[in-house]
């Protein structure tokens, strides 16, 4: 049962039961109100307390049921919570650990409320581009107070249940308990000593006022309108609130429930539903069981003291694990080490790391010259130079001097993942872990898979991922893996529309309106424009036949290489990141366009727009076709978190899908008719074609 039932004493004890955070799916829901109406129906049972199993009270409801017929069917959430309310016993919530979204409804539709310490309380539906559903607008704001409540349902941050126990007047809790571990006792001590006070006290009917009123709802639209942007729901929370403080609770809850399900039909609510279950669903490898053997890593090598090295080592020391890091020359490590430590007193400046965490951290690196010093790491990355025969130095190396069962891995991010497991005689033990720079706050982890990976490795790294804090997705072998091979395709329609007439920063503003962090031109300033040249040269050998504007190749050569040299696409001023047209840049681009004979024309920005994100779009249907990338919701993962995609438009492919797949092979096709741009590229991939022509999506 998802759902037990005990009785101690005069108590009946109502426990949530559905792992891993008790969520309130339908069989829960059902669960529950036959277990309260048996409690109901028992005369010895004078009070009742809720609480949960393991290590939450409750999550809150099924996100997998949102828009589905379950979310209704009796008893939903409302429902159930209005049985709460109703019910002629004292009800007290027990919450611990984890109270959050519909559980926090739940525990509000409660007579009573008992905390234990350091339980994470939440009503984070803002995050899915949603308010509370269940009264959490209405209830909240009359048990806290109208400004704390209205701060936790807009930011949907978890607060620590002593905070809340500390705002004045607040009536959301009637108790703290001693620990996590005497809650239940307490609460059901506490259940007997309310077991005869009628009438019974219910969070509807008290006062939600604030003594500023119209004054302070328009402060509060302002700050969170500046903040929303492009998301519709922060806004929605404040009229929900405002709704509780000027409507009779029944009429604030229906204005509730009618603005919930509004949101829940727009874009951007789709989009955070859809990157809420895919985040969780990249750890999921169809032929590796969750439950495959892990090999233990206890200390790791970093062989690299650069920006990458340095990064990725700090992520392993911010999660406890040893580190040591490997250099040719002592100078390389003296400079790596110093940015490591210029980039931990940042956040010690700032009040984001406390002293001795940072020592606690740095005292976990070691760092040497010799391979042997490695030799009884149990993961090594290597973070050296991209360049096939470098790699090749550096894994015979490894394959020297590493144990047996060491995982060896590279941070490659295009070259061959297979070609760097035989330079090894264990390539079963090669695995690809590409880190996006900066490697200490970038989210994202591509874990590339080589032919020869053993199971075991692959369960082991994705599990690491989770410890260090990053978003892990699986790719294939391939040139670029998921997210370089993508925004190459990317980076050549950015080079066709500066040849057909766009200048960098018109293209720039237009991706950057359409929600980008920023644009093509922009990004390569920040990557450096040499690494592009560098693939650009390969490929021209690799693959004559593939077309590319001759524009970028023309910048490089002028050492215009981004913001390392002070001069790309735009200049820039020491110290600032900002992007400062360049007048030369454009004349450049200009000659270049006269040399070719083309005349220029004036180029849209949806026509920027849509031809740099359906590139993305096809070649990534052609990397699921291929089988690079597992599913679709592991590319929208890779463009979100290592690409600055728009989160509220869900990743390349979510869009796809809402803009409608007939559409974008229709707006392909016409792009296939623009001499100046690349015909064969625009075939729509056999995927794409095969589920436009269905009528099916990505999904």
């Amino acid at each position: 049962m998802t759902t037990e039932y005990a009785v101690s004493g005069a108590v009946a004890v109502l426990t949530l039961n559905n792992p891993p955070v008790n969520g309130l799916g339908l069989a829960t829901r059902q669960a529950f109100a036959d277990a309260l109406a048996r409690a109901l129906a028992d005369a010895s049972v004078k009070a009742i307390v809720v609480t949960g199993a393991g290590n939450a009270f409750s999550g809150g409801a099924d996100i997998k049921e949102f828009g589905s017929p379950k979310a209704l069917q009796e008893p939903n959430l409302l429902s159930l919570i209005l049985a709460l309310e109703a019910a002629t016993k004292p009800v007290v919530a027990a919450i611990h650990t984890v109270c959050m979204g519909g559980g926090t409804e739940l525990a509000l539709g409660c007579h009573y409320r008992i905390a234990a310490p350091g339980c994470k309380v939440a009503l984070p539906e803002v995050k899915l581009g949603l308010l509370p559903g269940a009264g959490g607008t209405q209830r909240l704001p009359r048990a806290l107070g109208v400004e704390p409540a209205l701060n936790m349902i807009v930011s949907g941050e978890p607060v620590n249940s002593e905070l809340l126990a500390q705002v004045p007047g607040q009536k959301l809790f009637h108790k703290m308990a001693s620990s996590a571990q005497t809650l239940l006792a307490e609460a059901v001590a506490f259940a007997l000593e309310v077991a005869d006070v009628r009438p019974l006290p219910l969070v509807r009917n008290l006062p939600a006022r604030h003594p500023m009123g119209d004054a302070y709802f328009q402060f509060a639209r302002n700050m969170v309108g500046g903040m929303a942007k492009n998301y519709p729901a922060p806004l929605k929370c404040v009229d929900a609130v405002e709704a509780a403080t000027k409507r009779k609770f029944d009429d604030g809850l229906r204005f509730e429930r009618d603005t919930f399900i509004n949101l829940m039909w727009t874009p951007e609510s789709r989009a955070l539903r859809h990157l809420f279950v895919a985040e969780r669903a990249t750890s999921k490898i169809p032929d590796v069981p969750a439950d495959t053997a892990q090999r233990v890593i206890k200390s790791v090598a970093v062989i690299g003291a650069g920006t990458m090295g340095g990064g990725i080592s700090m992520n392993f020391l911010n999660a406890g694990i040893p580190v040591t890091m490997l250099e040719m020359k002592q100078d390389a490590l003296d400079r790596g080490i110093a940015t490591m430590r210029k980039n931990y007193e940042a956040q010690v400046k700032k009040g984001k790391l406390k002293q001795d965490k940072y020592e606690q951290r740095m005292a976990l690196l070691t760092t040497t010259l010799s391979y042997d010093d490695l030799k009884d790491a149990d993961l090594v990355i290597e973070a050296v130079f991209e360049d096939i025969g470098v790699k090749q130095a550096v894994f015979k190396e490894l394959d020297r001097v590493m144990k047996p069962g060491a995982i060896l891995a590279s941070n490659t991010s295009t070259l061959d993942v297979n070609k760097i497991a035989h330079f090894t005689q264990r390539p079963q033990d090669v695995v690809g872990m590409h880190f996006f720079s900066p490697a200490n706050v970038m989210k994202l982890l591509e874990v590339v898979r080589g032919a020869a990976t053993a199971k075991d490795v692959l369960a082991t790294v994705m599990a690491l991922a989770k410890k260090i804090k990053k978003t892990a997705v699986v790719s294939g072998v391939c040139d670029g893996f998921i997210g370089n091979r993508m925004i190459e395709q990317y980076g050549r329609q950015a080079g066709f529309l500066l040849d057909e007439g766009c200048t960098p920063a018109q293209v720039d503003k237009a991706v950057e309106k359409f929600g980008f962090a920023m644009g093509p031109f922009r990004m390569g300033d920040l990557a450096g424009n040499d690494i592009g040249w560098a693939i650009r040269k390969r490929r021209y050998v690799e693959k004559p036949h593939m077309k590319y504007s001759k524009t970028a190749d023309l910048l490089c050569e002028q050492g215009r290489f981004g913001q390392k040299t002070g001069a790309g696409w735009y200049d820039y001023v020491a110290g600032k990141r900002d992007a400062i047209p360049n007048a030369d840049v454009v004349k450049m681009i200009e000659a270049h366009r006269q040399s070719l004979g083309i005349t220029p024309r004036k180029v849209s920005d949806e026509e920027i727009v849509q031809r740099l994100v359906f590139s993305l779009v096809n070649e990534a249907a052609h990397i699921l076709e291929e089988g690079i990338a597992n599913k679709a919701s592991d590319v929208d993962v890779v463009y979100i978190f290592g690409y600055g995609f728009p989160v509220y438009r869900g990743g390349p492919l979510n869009y796809a899908n809402e803009v409608g797949l007939f559409n974008v092979v229709q707006a392909m096709q016409r792009f296939a008719q623009n001499p100046l741009d690349d015909a064969t590229f625009w075939q729509p991939a056999p995927l794409l074609a095969r589920l436009a022509d269905e009528g099916k999506t990505f999904a």
